[in-house]
């Protein structure tokens, strides 16, 4: 018998049955990634360390959604891009419409790794995607929602792989955040 500490990570299933749960519905799945060295992405529209990427059927080609990586290809400005993410860098899963979904915690530092190196990769600024993917011990695997500061539903912009995310208006407008669903 396989104990629980010798037993394969959920967070691949749980990504795959999200993936599963957008397509069936009409949504577009996007999956926010926290990136270091092992993360294959144009570095270009990493923001603060992360990326947040479309994997819907229209977006992508050659879509493997595996135990280990994500790998696909997809267009980034006009040219086709090969997408390699590790798993365990998935901070959440998301339905572009409705903001549900699911976050993961937050990778920990690879061995070895100097903030120093890659300050803007290791040293990240907060987000409501990595302080929802902190929370404790018992609040792992909760369903999340992406809501506005003001508490009403906002739907996350689309993120076309070919064009830079759009960016928030000049003067403060409210910021999404993430609220648990028990």
């Amino acid at each position: 018998m396989i104990n629980a500490l010798e037993s394969s990570s959920t967070r691949p299933y749980l990504i795959r049955a999200l993936y599963e749960w957008c397509t069936d519905n009409g949504f577009t799945p996007y999956v926010a990634v926290q990136v270091d060295e092992s993360v294959q992405v144009p570095r270009e529209y990493v923001k603060n360390g992360e990326i947040v990427l479309n994997i819907s059927f229209d977006a992508t080609s050659s879509l493997k959604l595996g135990n280990d990586f994500i790998e696909f290809k997809a267009r980034f400005a006009g040219t086709a891009r090969e997408i390699s993410v590790p798993v365990g860098r998935v901070i959440a899963i998301y339905a572009r419409e409705n903001g549900q979904g699911m976050a993961f915690p937050a990778p920990a530092p690879a061995e070895g790794a100097s903030p120093a190196a890659q300050p803007a990769l290791s040293a990240p600024a907060r987000s409501p995607l990595r302080d929802a993917s902190r929370g404790t011990e018992g609040d792992a695997g909760k369903v999340v929602h992406l809501v506005s500061d003001e508490g009403t539903e906002t739907p996350a912009e689309p993120v076309d792989p070919g064009e830079e995310p759009p960016r928030p208006p000049a003067g403060g407008g409210s910021r999404p955040a993430l609220k648990r669903i028990k």
